[in-house]
Protein backbone atom coordinates (compact mmCIF):
# COMPACT_ATOMS: atom_id res chain seq x y z
CA UNK A 1 0.00 0.00 0.00
CA UNK A 2 2.89 2.57 0.70
CA UNK A 3 4.71 1.53 -2.17
CA UNK A 4 2.31 1.72 -4.28
CA UNK A 5 -1.03 2.78 -3.99
CA UNK A 6 -0.44 5.93 -1.69
CA UNK A 7 2.23 7.44 -4.07
CA UNK A 8 0.23 6.85 -7.09
CA UNK A 9 -3.08 8.73 -5.72
CA UNK A 10 -1.05 11.49 -4.12
CA UNK A 11 0.69 11.59 -8.04
CA UNK A 12 -2.82 11.65 -9.24
CA UNK A 13 -4.48 14.30 -7.22
CA UNK A 14 -1.14 16.65 -7.66
CA UNK A 15 -1.08 15.85 -11.23
CA UNK A 16 -4.66 16.81 -11.51
CA UNK A 17 -4.29 19.90 -9.58
CA UNK A 18 -1.72 21.62 -11.38
CA UNK A 19 -3.21 20.48 -14.89
CA UNK A 20 -6.44 22.14 -13.89
CA UNK A 21 -4.38 24.84 -12.97
CA UNK A 22 -2.39 25.48 -15.36
CA UNK A 23 -5.07 25.19 -17.92
CA UNK A 24 -6.85 28.35 -16.17
CA UNK A 25 -3.89 30.49 -16.19
CA UNK A 26 -3.23 29.22 -20.18
CA UNK A 27 -6.21 30.60 -20.93
CA UNK A 28 -6.32 33.57 -19.03
CA UNK A 29 -3.13 34.36 -20.58
CA UNK A 30 -4.15 33.76 -24.13
CA UNK A 31 -7.23 35.21 -23.36
CA UNK A 32 -9.08 31.79 -25.07
CA UNK A 33 -12.42 30.69 -24.90
CA UNK A 34 -12.22 27.44 -25.74
CA UNK A 35 -10.72 24.28 -23.18
CA UNK A 36 -7.18 23.05 -23.80
CA UNK A 37 -5.77 19.72 -23.29
CA UNK A 38 -1.94 20.43 -22.33
CA UNK A 39 -1.35 16.78 -21.14
CA UNK A 40 -2.42 15.22 -24.32
CA UNK A 41 0.63 15.27 -26.45
CA UNK A 42 -1.81 17.08 -29.36
CA UNK A 43 0.32 20.36 -29.95
CA UNK A 44 -1.37 20.95 -33.27
CA UNK A 45 -4.77 21.66 -31.54
CA UNK A 46 -3.06 23.97 -28.82
CA UNK A 47 -1.30 26.32 -31.59
CA UNK A 48 -4.69 26.03 -33.74
CA UNK A 49 -6.53 27.35 -30.55
CA UNK A 50 -4.09 30.11 -29.90
CA UNK A 51 -4.25 31.84 -33.04
CA UNK A 52 -7.87 31.83 -33.24
CA UNK A 53 -8.61 35.41 -32.38
CA UNK A 54 -6.14 36.63 -34.90
CA UNK A 55 -7.82 34.46 -37.53
CA UNK A 56 -11.51 36.02 -36.87
CA UNK A 57 -9.54 39.51 -36.78
CA UNK A 58 -7.94 39.38 -40.24
CA UNK A 59 -11.38 37.45 -41.78
CA UNK A 60 -12.87 40.58 -40.51
CA UNK A 61 -10.54 43.27 -41.75
CA UNK A 62 -10.51 41.39 -45.17
CA UNK A 63 -14.15 41.58 -45.16
CA UNK A 64 -14.12 45.33 -44.68
CA UNK A 65 -11.10 46.89 -45.48
CA UNK A 66 -8.70 44.11 -47.76
CA UNK A 67 -6.13 47.00 -48.34
CA UNK A 68 -4.73 47.00 -45.34
CA UNK A 69 -2.88 44.05 -46.26
CA UNK A 70 -0.45 46.55 -48.05
CA UNK A 71 -0.26 48.32 -45.13
CA UNK A 72 3.44 47.32 -43.57
CA UNK A 73 2.84 49.43 -39.78
CA UNK A 74 -0.59 47.00 -39.63
CA UNK A 75 1.08 43.84 -41.04
CA UNK A 76 3.79 44.30 -38.70
CA UNK A 77 1.99 45.04 -35.54
CA UNK A 78 -0.43 41.60 -36.49
CA UNK A 79 2.84 39.93 -36.22
CA UNK A 80 3.94 41.17 -33.38
CA UNK A 81 0.35 40.04 -31.44
CA UNK A 82 0.85 36.47 -33.19
CA UNK A 83 4.75 36.86 -32.12
CA UNK A 84 3.42 36.70 -28.64
CA UNK A 85 1.56 33.48 -29.42
CA UNK A 86 4.57 31.49 -31.19
CA UNK A 87 3.55 32.16 -34.68
CA UNK A 88 4.12 34.64 -37.53
CA UNK A 89 1.96 36.02 -40.83
CA UNK A 90 2.85 35.51 -44.18
CA UNK A 91 0.70 37.83 -46.98
CA UNK A 92 1.25 36.62 -50.74
CA UNK A 93 -0.10 38.51 -53.65
CA UNK A 94 0.15 36.58 -56.80
CA UNK A 95 2.98 34.42 -56.46
CA UNK A 96 5.47 36.97 -54.70
CA UNK A 97 5.48 37.42 -50.93
CA UNK A 98 4.52 40.95 -49.80
CA UNK A 99 5.56 40.39 -46.10
CA UNK A 100 6.92 37.68 -44.52
CA UNK A 101 7.41 38.10 -40.36
CA UNK A 102 9.50 35.42 -40.36
CA UNK A 103 11.44 35.22 -43.01
CA UNK A 104 14.39 32.97 -42.54
CA UNK A 105 12.01 30.51 -41.20
CA UNK A 106 9.85 30.48 -44.10
CA UNK A 107 11.93 30.06 -47.16
CA UNK A 108 11.85 26.33 -47.10
CA UNK A 109 8.08 26.67 -47.35
CA UNK A 110 7.65 28.64 -50.13
CA UNK A 111 6.57 25.74 -52.23
CA UNK A 112 4.65 24.16 -50.13
CA UNK A 113 2.35 26.67 -49.30
CA UNK A 114 -1.25 26.27 -51.61
CA UNK A 115 -2.10 28.37 -54.45
CA UNK A 116 -4.71 31.42 -54.59
CA UNK A 117 -8.15 28.81 -53.96
CA UNK A 118 -6.45 25.54 -54.14
CA UNK A 119 -8.08 24.80 -50.53
CA UNK A 120 -11.43 25.96 -49.27
CA UNK A 121 -10.23 28.71 -47.36
CA UNK A 122 -13.59 29.94 -46.06
CA UNK A 123 -13.93 26.43 -43.47
CA UNK A 124 -12.31 26.94 -40.16
CA UNK A 125 -9.24 24.59 -40.30
CA UNK A 126 -5.51 24.42 -40.97
CA UNK A 127 -2.78 22.16 -42.85
CA UNK A 128 0.31 20.61 -41.56
CA UNK A 129 3.50 21.52 -43.61
CA UNK A 130 6.09 18.94 -43.12
CA UNK A 131 9.89 19.89 -43.63
CA UNK A 132 13.10 20.57 -41.80
CA UNK A 133 10.79 21.33 -39.29
CA UNK A 134 6.90 21.05 -38.58
CA UNK A 135 4.02 24.01 -39.10
CA UNK A 136 1.04 24.37 -38.62
CA UNK A 137 -0.47 26.68 -41.62
CA UNK A 138 -4.11 28.86 -41.88
CA UNK A 139 -4.83 30.08 -44.72
CA UNK A 140 -7.24 32.93 -46.07
CA UNK A 141 -7.66 33.80 -49.95
CA UNK A 142 -9.26 37.47 -50.74
CA UNK A 143 -8.86 39.92 -53.87
CA UNK A 144 -6.40 43.00 -52.75
CA UNK A 145 -8.71 46.37 -54.32
CA UNK A 146 -6.34 46.72 -57.26
CA UNK A 147 -8.15 43.10 -58.15
CA UNK A 148 -4.83 41.21 -57.60
CA UNK A 149 -5.28 37.55 -55.74
CA UNK A 150 -3.72 37.91 -51.85
CA UNK A 151 -3.59 34.99 -49.78
CA UNK A 152 -2.88 35.48 -45.69
CA UNK A 153 -0.98 32.55 -43.89
CA UNK A 154 -0.70 32.36 -40.40
CA UNK A 155 1.37 30.09 -39.85
CA UNK A 156 2.96 28.28 -36.48
CA UNK A 157 5.76 26.27 -35.60
CA UNK A 158 4.79 22.79 -33.75
CA UNK A 159 8.33 21.35 -33.47
CA UNK A 160 8.23 21.71 -29.33
CA UNK A 161 6.39 21.61 -26.45
CA UNK A 162 4.94 25.56 -25.15
CA UNK A 163 6.85 26.59 -22.80
CA UNK A 164 3.89 26.66 -19.77
CA UNK A 165 3.64 22.87 -21.17
CA UNK A 166 7.73 22.38 -20.33
CA UNK A 167 6.89 24.47 -17.35
CA UNK A 168 3.78 22.41 -16.13
CA UNK A 169 6.03 18.81 -17.25
CA UNK A 170 8.70 20.05 -14.78
CA UNK A 171 6.44 21.15 -11.75
CA UNK A 172 4.95 17.16 -12.44
CA UNK A 173 7.90 15.62 -11.85
CA UNK A 174 9.27 17.54 -9.08
CA UNK A 175 6.03 16.93 -7.56
CA UNK A 176 6.34 13.06 -8.12
CA UNK A 177 9.39 13.25 -6.76
CA UNK A 178 8.94 14.63 -3.57
CA UNK A 179 5.80 12.28 -3.18
CA UNK A 180 8.26 9.42 -3.47
CA UNK A 181 10.96 10.39 -0.98
CA UNK A 182 8.03 10.87 1.31
CA UNK A 183 6.61 7.52 0.91
CA UNK A 184 9.99 6.39 0.98
CA UNK A 185 10.51 8.24 4.18
CA UNK A 186 7.40 6.96 5.70
CA UNK A 187 8.15 3.37 4.07
CA UNK A 188 12.08 3.22 6.26
CA UNK A 189 10.45 4.20 9.15
CA UNK A 190 7.79 1.08 9.16
CA UNK A 191 10.34 -1.25 8.23
CA UNK A 192 12.56 -0.08 10.96
CA UNK A 193 9.93 -0.77 13.24
CA UNK A 194 8.29 -3.61 11.87
CA UNK A 195 11.28 -5.93 11.01
CA UNK A 196 13.92 -4.90 14.10
CA UNK A 197 11.95 -6.84 16.00
CA UNK A 198 11.17 -9.99 14.37
CA UNK A 199 14.76 -10.00 13.50
CA UNK A 200 15.83 -10.27 17.30
CA UNK A 201 13.17 -13.02 17.87
CA UNK A 202 14.58 -14.92 15.65
CA UNK A 203 18.27 -14.32 16.90
CA UNK A 204 16.96 -15.46 20.13
CA UNK A 205 15.61 -18.79 18.72
CA UNK A 206 18.14 -19.52 16.58
CA UNK A 207 20.52 -19.26 19.84
CA UNK A 208 18.09 -21.71 20.99
CA UNK A 209 18.04 -24.70 18.42
CA UNK A 210 22.22 -23.88 17.92
CA UNK A 211 22.24 -25.07 22.24
CA UNK A 212 20.00 -28.02 21.11
CA UNK A 213 17.02 -26.39 22.67
CA UNK A 214 13.62 -27.04 20.86
CA UNK A 215 11.17 -26.59 23.57
CA UNK A 216 10.14 -23.50 22.73
CA UNK A 217 7.51 -21.74 20.81
CA UNK A 218 8.45 -18.56 18.63
CA UNK A 219 5.61 -16.01 18.71
CA UNK A 220 4.30 -14.76 15.26
CA UNK A 221 2.20 -11.29 15.50
CA UNK A 222 2.74 -10.36 11.81
CA UNK A 223 1.22 -11.42 8.62
CA UNK A 224 3.76 -10.02 6.45
CA UNK A 225 6.94 -11.18 4.55
CA UNK A 226 8.81 -11.38 7.83
CA UNK A 227 6.04 -12.82 9.48
CA UNK A 228 6.25 -15.62 6.62
CA UNK A 229 9.55 -16.09 7.49
CA UNK A 230 8.86 -16.40 11.05
CA UNK A 231 6.38 -18.63 10.36
CA UNK A 232 8.81 -20.99 7.94
CA UNK A 233 11.52 -20.94 11.58
CA UNK A 234 8.92 -22.10 13.41
CA UNK A 235 7.66 -24.77 11.34
CA UNK A 236 11.21 -26.04 10.52
CA UNK A 237 12.00 -26.38 14.41
CA UNK A 238 9.11 -27.97 14.62
CA UNK A 239 10.06 -30.45 12.42
CA UNK A 240 13.56 -30.65 13.85
CA UNK A 241 11.88 -31.35 16.94
CA UNK A 242 9.72 -34.44 15.24
CA UNK A 243 13.04 -35.53 13.64
CA UNK A 244 14.58 -35.43 17.55
CA UNK A 245 11.60 -36.84 18.85
CA UNK A 246 11.66 -39.99 16.30
CA UNK A 247 15.39 -40.51 16.61
CA UNK A 248 14.47 -41.22 19.78
CA UNK A 249 11.90 -43.40 18.93
CA UNK A 250 13.92 -45.33 16.42
CA UNK A 251 16.50 -45.76 18.97
CA UNK A 252 13.88 -47.35 21.57
CA UNK A 253 12.58 -49.54 18.67
CA UNK A 254 15.74 -50.62 17.99
CA UNK A 255 16.75 -51.55 21.54
CA UNK A 256 13.21 -53.09 22.04
CA UNK A 257 13.89 -55.41 19.10
CA UNK A 258 17.46 -56.39 20.21
CA UNK A 259 15.82 -57.32 23.43
CA UNK A 260 13.12 -58.92 22.19
CA UNK A 261 15.84 -60.81 19.42
CA UNK A 262 17.63 -61.54 22.41
CA UNK A 263 14.80 -63.30 24.19
CA UNK A 264 13.29 -65.28 21.32
CA UNK A 265 16.74 -66.61 20.28
CA UNK A 266 17.47 -67.74 23.69
CA UNK A 267 14.12 -69.64 24.24
CA UNK A 268 14.53 -72.11 21.07
CA UNK A 269 18.49 -72.14 21.83
CA UNK A 270 17.99 -73.26 25.96
CA UNK A 271 15.20 -76.12 24.66
CA UNK A 272 17.68 -77.36 21.79
CA UNK A 273 20.73 -77.50 24.45
CA UNK A 274 18.40 -79.55 26.66
CA UNK A 275 17.29 -81.63 24.25
CA UNK A 276 21.00 -82.64 22.83
CA UNK A 277 22.41 -83.14 26.47
CA UNK A 278 19.20 -85.40 27.39
CA UNK A 279 20.85 -87.26 23.95
CA UNK A 280 23.99 -87.36 24.71
CA UNK A 281 23.55 -88.03 28.44
CA UNK A 282 21.71 -91.12 27.09
CA UNK A 283 18.02 -89.89 28.56
CA UNK A 284 16.73 -90.73 25.40
CA UNK A 285 17.28 -94.50 25.90
CA UNK A 286 14.13 -95.76 23.51
CA UNK A 287 13.83 -94.86 19.28
CA UNK A 288 10.47 -93.15 20.15
CA UNK A 289 12.05 -90.68 22.85
CA UNK A 290 14.78 -89.89 20.79
CA UNK A 291 12.55 -89.43 17.45
CA UNK A 292 10.62 -87.73 20.25
CA UNK A 293 13.89 -85.42 20.57
CA UNK A 294 14.92 -85.10 17.18
CA UNK A 295 12.10 -83.56 15.73
CA UNK A 296 11.22 -81.31 19.08
CA UNK A 297 15.05 -80.21 18.03
CA UNK A 298 14.16 -79.17 14.31
CA UNK A 299 11.08 -77.74 15.39
CA UNK A 300 12.97 -75.25 17.72
CA UNK A 301 15.72 -74.87 14.68
CA UNK A 302 12.41 -73.75 12.31
CA UNK A 303 11.72 -71.40 14.91
CA UNK A 304 14.71 -69.90 14.54
CA UNK A 305 14.63 -70.00 10.99
CA UNK A 306 11.62 -68.08 11.00
CA UNK A 307 12.68 -65.44 13.45
CA UNK A 308 16.02 -64.64 11.37
CA UNK A 309 14.03 -64.82 8.05
CA UNK A 310 11.54 -62.07 9.76
CA UNK A 311 14.25 -60.27 10.54
CA UNK A 312 16.09 -59.76 7.30
CA UNK A 313 12.46 -59.04 5.60
CA UNK A 314 12.17 -56.23 8.22
CA UNK A 315 15.53 -54.45 7.31
CA UNK A 316 14.59 -54.71 3.67
CA UNK A 317 10.64 -52.53 5.15
CA UNK A 318 12.89 -49.98 6.79
CA UNK A 319 15.13 -49.61 3.65
CA UNK A 320 12.03 -49.87 1.13
CA UNK A 321 13.75 -52.65 -0.80
CA UNK A 322 11.30 -55.28 -0.56
CA UNK A 323 11.56 -57.99 -3.79
CA UNK A 324 8.23 -57.94 -5.55
CA UNK A 325 7.51 -60.65 -8.79
CA UNK A 326 3.87 -59.53 -9.55
CA UNK A 327 2.01 -62.43 -11.13
CA UNK A 328 -1.52 -63.51 -12.07
CA UNK A 329 -2.85 -65.59 -9.59
CA UNK A 330 -5.91 -67.50 -9.39
CA UNK A 331 -7.76 -66.89 -6.42
CA UNK A 332 -9.28 -70.30 -5.98
CA UNK A 333 -6.25 -72.50 -6.80
CA UNK A 334 -3.73 -70.25 -4.62
CA UNK A 335 -5.85 -69.63 -1.64
CA UNK A 336 -5.94 -74.05 -1.79
CA UNK A 337 -2.72 -74.29 -1.82
CA UNK A 338 -1.72 -72.18 1.09
CA UNK A 339 -4.01 -74.29 2.89
CA UNK A 340 -2.57 -77.35 2.32
CA UNK A 341 0.37 -76.26 2.56
CA UNK A 342 -0.41 -75.39 6.39
CA UNK A 343 -2.99 -77.98 6.76
CA UNK A 344 -0.55 -80.38 8.22
CA UNK A 345 1.46 -78.24 10.95
CA UNK A 346 -1.94 -77.43 11.70
CA UNK A 347 -2.92 -80.69 12.55
CA UNK A 348 0.11 -81.41 14.32
CA UNK A 349 -0.76 -78.65 16.47
CA UNK A 350 -3.97 -80.07 16.99
CA UNK A 351 -5.67 -77.02 15.84
CA UNK A 352 -9.16 -77.67 13.25
CA UNK A 353 -8.36 -75.58 9.87
CA UNK A 354 -11.47 -74.69 8.11
CA UNK A 355 -11.03 -73.40 4.55
CA UNK A 356 -14.05 -71.50 2.87
CA UNK A 357 -14.26 -70.18 -0.82
CA UNK A 358 -17.38 -67.86 -1.87
CA UNK A 359 -15.04 -67.07 -5.17
CA UNK A 360 -15.76 -68.01 -8.75
CA UNK A 361 -13.07 -70.27 -10.41
CA UNK A 362 -12.09 -67.43 -12.69
CA UNK A 363 -11.49 -64.87 -10.38
CA UNK A 364 -7.49 -63.86 -10.57
CA UNK A 365 -5.41 -61.19 -8.50
CA UNK A 366 -2.14 -59.73 -9.85
CA UNK A 367 0.08 -60.65 -6.67
CA UNK A 368 3.53 -61.61 -5.48
CA UNK A 369 2.89 -65.18 -4.64
CA UNK A 370 5.76 -65.75 -2.17
CA UNK A 371 5.05 -62.37 -0.58
CA UNK A 372 1.51 -63.23 0.04
CA UNK A 373 1.94 -66.42 1.15
CA UNK A 374 3.90 -64.68 4.17
CA UNK A 375 0.96 -62.25 4.89
CA UNK A 376 -1.22 -65.58 5.04
CA UNK A 377 1.25 -67.65 7.47
CA UNK A 378 2.06 -64.52 9.67
CA UNK A 379 -1.42 -63.97 10.76
CA UNK A 380 -2.16 -67.90 10.86
CA UNK A 381 1.25 -68.13 13.28
CA UNK A 382 -0.02 -65.21 15.11
CA UNK A 383 -3.48 -67.01 15.67
CA UNK A 384 -1.64 -70.06 16.39
CA UNK A 385 0.70 -68.35 19.26
CA UNK A 386 -2.12 -66.80 21.35
CA UNK A 387 -4.48 -69.63 21.05
CA UNK A 388 -5.37 -71.21 24.42
CA UNK A 389 -7.81 -73.61 23.79
CA UNK A 390 -7.26 -76.81 23.54
CA UNK A 391 -9.42 -77.17 20.58
CA UNK A 392 -8.28 -74.72 18.54
CA UNK A 393 -9.74 -73.33 15.59
CA UNK A 394 -9.00 -71.39 12.37
CA UNK A 395 -10.92 -70.88 9.44
CA UNK A 396 -9.69 -69.44 6.53
CA UNK A 397 -13.13 -67.44 4.34
CA UNK A 398 -12.36 -65.99 0.66
CA UNK A 399 -15.52 -63.55 -0.56
CA UNK A 400 -15.89 -61.57 -3.70
CA UNK A 401 -16.52 -57.80 -2.69
CA UNK A 402 -17.15 -56.71 -6.04
CA UNK A 403 -13.91 -54.54 -7.47
CA UNK A 404 -12.29 -56.77 -4.80
CA UNK A 405 -11.62 -60.28 -3.21
CA UNK A 406 -11.70 -60.19 0.95
CA UNK A 407 -9.79 -62.65 2.80
CA UNK A 408 -10.54 -63.11 6.10
CA UNK A 409 -8.68 -65.44 8.99
CA UNK A 410 -10.51 -66.09 12.16
CA UNK A 411 -9.49 -68.19 15.39
CA UNK A 412 -11.07 -69.02 18.71
CA UNK A 413 -8.05 -67.68 20.71
CA UNK A 414 -8.12 -65.21 23.76
CA UNK A 415 -9.11 -62.44 21.65
CA UNK A 416 -7.01 -59.26 21.45
CA UNK A 417 -8.22 -56.22 24.40
CA UNK A 418 -10.55 -53.43 22.82
CA UNK A 419 -7.39 -51.04 24.01
CA UNK A 420 -4.61 -52.75 22.44
CA UNK A 421 -6.39 -53.45 18.58
CA UNK A 422 -5.93 -50.25 16.33
CA UNK A 423 -2.30 -50.38 17.84
CA UNK A 424 -1.66 -54.26 16.57
CA UNK A 425 -0.29 -53.61 13.11
CA UNK A 426 2.43 -51.30 14.76
CA UNK A 427 6.00 -52.04 14.63
CA UNK A 428 6.85 -53.74 17.56
CA UNK A 429 3.88 -53.43 19.56
CA UNK A 430 2.80 -56.61 21.33
CA UNK A 431 -0.95 -56.71 23.42
CA UNK A 432 1.34 -60.22 25.89
CA UNK A 433 3.86 -57.78 27.92
CA UNK A 434 4.56 -60.98 30.64
CA UNK A 435 6.83 -62.45 27.51
CA UNK A 436 6.44 -65.50 28.28
CA UNK A 437 8.36 -67.81 26.46
CA UNK A 438 5.08 -69.57 24.53
CA UNK A 439 4.35 -66.40 23.28
CA UNK A 440 7.77 -64.50 22.04
CA UNK A 441 7.95 -63.16 18.66
CA UNK A 442 10.28 -59.95 17.33
CA UNK A 443 6.27 -57.47 17.40
CA UNK A 444 7.09 -57.21 13.82
CA UNK A 445 4.87 -59.67 12.05
CA UNK A 446 1.34 -57.89 11.63
CA UNK A 447 3.29 -54.83 10.70
CA UNK A 448 5.20 -56.95 7.86
CA UNK A 449 1.73 -58.26 7.04
CA UNK A 450 0.62 -54.54 6.85
CA UNK A 451 3.22 -53.03 4.42
CA UNK A 452 2.77 -55.97 1.83
CA UNK A 453 -0.90 -55.54 1.65
CA UNK A 454 -0.49 -51.88 1.81
CA UNK A 455 1.89 -52.62 -1.28
CA UNK A 456 -0.84 -54.48 -3.10
CA UNK A 457 -2.74 -51.79 -3.08
CA UNK A 458 -5.34 -53.31 -0.62
CA UNK A 459 -6.05 -52.52 2.76
CA UNK A 460 -6.03 -54.67 6.01
CA UNK A 461 -8.14 -54.68 9.49
CA UNK A 462 -8.98 -56.81 12.93
CA UNK A 463 -11.98 -57.39 14.95
CA UNK A 464 -11.77 -59.17 17.86
CA UNK A 465 -13.78 -59.88 21.88
CA UNK A 466 -11.63 -61.23 24.28
CA UNK A 467 -12.18 -64.63 25.26
CA UNK A 468 -14.08 -64.86 21.52
CA UNK A 469 -11.46 -64.93 19.29
CA UNK A 470 -9.80 -62.33 16.23
CA UNK A 471 -10.81 -61.90 13.02
CA UNK A 472 -8.15 -60.22 10.62
CA UNK A 473 -9.45 -59.28 7.62
CA UNK A 474 -7.08 -58.11 4.01
CA UNK A 475 -8.92 -56.65 0.43
CA UNK A 476 -6.79 -57.38 -2.88
CA UNK A 477 -8.35 -55.78 -6.48
CA UNK A 478 -9.35 -58.15 -8.83
CA UNK A 479 -7.64 -58.58 -11.65
CA UNK A 480 -9.93 -56.91 -15.02
CA UNK A 481 -8.77 -57.65 -18.21
CA UNK A 482 -9.51 -55.08 -20.83
CA UNK A 483 -11.07 -56.19 -24.02
CA UNK A 484 -10.27 -54.28 -27.05
CA UNK A 485 -12.92 -54.38 -29.80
Amino acid sequence: MIITVIPLVLIFGVVTGLISYQRNAFRKAYNLTDQVDLVSGNNIQIFSRLTSQELKEVSQVLQNDPGKFNDKEYLEKLNASLSAKYAYVLVRKGDTVIFDGNSHVTQGLYEQLPKYEEIDSRQDGAMYLDGETQHLVKQIDFLFPDGGEGSVFIISNVDGLLPEIKIMMWEMLLAGIMIIVFTDAILMMWVYRSVISPLGRLKVATKNIRDGNLDFALEIEEDDEIGQLCQDFEEMRMRLKESAEEKVQYDKENKELISNISHDLKTPITAIKGYVEGIMDGVASSPEKLDRYIRTIYNKANDMDKLIDELTFYSKIDTNKIPYTFSKLSVSNYFRDCVDEVGLEMEARNIELGYFNYVDEDVVIIADAEQLRRVINNIISNSVKYMDKKSGIINIRIKDVGDFIQVGIEDNGKGIPAKDLPNIFDRFYRTDSSRNSSQGGSGIGLSIVKKIVEDHGGRIWATSKEGIGTEIHFVLRKYQEVIQE
